[in-house]
């Protein structure tokens, strides 16, 4: 069977069988585990597949273009599911530490397969409509996971994410109508052939900026991120790791594809509106994070920050910035997981997340220390890790854009976001621990801070390794780009009958 098929094959098999084994929690961690390194291995395969013989195309039950559903991936879909296939296989195995008893009972294994069947089906439809109901899938088990534990910020939050979701999804959905409408069909590929013929710019700008709002809401982007803050810094921190891994590099997924394919007629319109979204995104989730004194609501609002980086670096549609953007995609869904990941175990040390009630850390978890400092020094940007190139290259692109502006906007946050790192490390791990706040007398056992460590430490080692192999990433992102702003072969391997 095509690669194409597996990922969504595996997840939907892992979440059906984790469903039907509720009431044996040992069985679900097992099964999804095994799960989540099936797709890890299927996810490489395929990207190396796609490397060595270009866009694959799967039409399903042999209907072709724009018939039936089609699964694409070009370069891509092909690294977006393999960041998926590695972040889900390094939260689930953290998960199996940390996750309390009671909410794996209520469904968290299955509801983690769904949510990255979700996220796989995003990355590989050709289809805008199967896109929706991709997107409809994540937000029903993302909401379920906002929720479990059922604590009052948790439902506050997962209400707030929901409803402006929602509102996104509408948008996406009358945008769909408004676009089948017009053309007869919404396949991504014959719609990119059919709009570019029809002779109406005002009709066409119009429909890019409602899909551009639905998008941004999904990526929480400037002015559309009240959501993110509201909500990552209330569910457990495998879920909130999972979160700000994947569910708004889909919404910045879309953006890249649907405004590098279907709306490319007006591209100084379209491109700068998005150019100012990242930069004033940038401004305004570095300022919120330096203001907060919670570790997660600091990483929230980095997240923010990190966004206008990668919808900026897109904006430029050169070569150099859009690999940039990729590489940026990447190294933020490493780096932000991990935090989260470490904030996660922070808290199982001290029962706390607010830096008034830490200390201490470097002498206790001299290990714990280290780790947070690379992982933060790389969200940060310092060489040689994977922060460092990924804001060179964008500095660089619109250095070469003719952007000053934007070469300044990008260094000072960079320097924000090192300032708001070095309150961390400083609160929580150098400073002495006051007489007042002890560590929690629930502290996990060795075997579990042991199993928590494990990937923790991998996606540390990850963002230095990527860093030190920036020459071969980056001639797999630059591949990427350039499929992006000629996105022929993506067309005719779809219309005309792909392998």
């Amino acid at each position: 069977m095509n690669l194409l098929a597996w990922p969504l094959i595996i997840s939907l098999f892992s979440a059906a069988l984790c469903m039907a084994l509720w009431q044996q929690p040992l069985w679900q961690r097992r099964l999804g585990l095994v799960g989540s390194g099936a797709n890890a291995l299927v996810a490489i395969v395929l990207l190396q597949t796609v490397l060595r013989d270009g866009v694959q195309v799967l039409h399903i039950a042999n209907w072709h273009a724009p018939f039936g559903i089609t699964l694409v991936a070009d370069l891509l879909s092909a690294i977006m599911v393999a960041m998926t296939a590695v972040m889900g296989l390094s939260v689930h195995f953290y998960s199996w530490f940390c996750m309390d008893r009671d909410i794996e009972t209520y469904g968290f294994h299955s509801l983690f397969h769904f949510l990255l069947l979700g996220v796989y089906s995003s990355f590989l439809t050709g289809d805008i409509f199967n896109l929706y109901v991709s997107f409809e899938i994540m937000l029903i088990a993302s909401f379920v996971l906002l929720a479990l534990g059922n604590r009052r910020a948790q439902i506050e939050g997962a209400l707030k994410y929901m409803a402006l979701n929602l509102f996104g999804s509408f948008l996406f959905l009358g945008g769909a109508g408004i676009l089948y409408g017009l053309l007869g069909t919404l396949n991504m590929a014959d719609v990119a052939v059919k709009l570019a013929t029809v002779d109406n710019p005002s009709l066409t700008n119009a429909l890019a900026l409602v899909f551009l709002v639905a998008f941004g809401l999904k990526a929480a982007v400037f002015p559309f991120f009240s959501w993110l803050p509201a909500s990552y810094h209330t569910p457990p921190s495998a879920v909130s790791a999972i979160f700000a891994a994947l569910l708004t590099k889909v919404g910045v997924y879309c953006l890249m594809r649907f405004f590098s394919l279907i709306f490319v007629g007006d591209q100084s319109f379209t491109h700068e509106i998005i150019a100012v979204i990242g930069l004033s995104g940038m401004v305004f989730g570095v300022l919120g994070a330096v203001s907060k004194n919670e570790i997660r609501r600091i990483l929230s609002f980095h997240s923010i920050s990190q966004i206008g980086y990668m919808i900026f670096g897109f904006a430029m549609m050169t070569p150099l910035a859009i690999a940039g953007a990729l590489f940026y995609v990447l190294h933020h869904s490493i780096v932000k997981s991990n935090l989260f990941l470490i904030g996660g175990a922070i808290h199982r040390i001290f029962g706390s997340y607010h830096l008034s009630r830490l200390g201490g850390l470097y002498r206790s978890h001299p290990f714990l220390a280290a780790v947070f400092l690379i992982t933060a020094l790389s969200l940060a940007g310092l060489p040689p890790l994977s922060g460092f190139f990924a804001k060179i290259f964008l500095v660089q692109a619109a250095f070469l854009d003719d952007r000053p502006l934007a070469v300044f906007i990008m260094l000072a946050v960079g320097l924000f976001t090192l300032i708001s790192m070095s309150k961390i490390f400083d609160k929580a791990f150098w400073k002495p621990l006051s007489s007042e706040h002890k560590p929690s007398p629930i502290e996990p056992s060795p075997s579990a801070q042991l199993g928590m460590m494990l990937p923790i430490t991998f996606l540390a080692i990850l963002t230095l390794l990527l860093g030190l192999g920036v020459p071969f990433a980056y001639d797999v992102f630059y591949q990427a780009a350039e499929q992006i702003l000629n996105p022929s072969e993506y067309i005719d391997r779809v219309l005309g009958g792909a392998p």
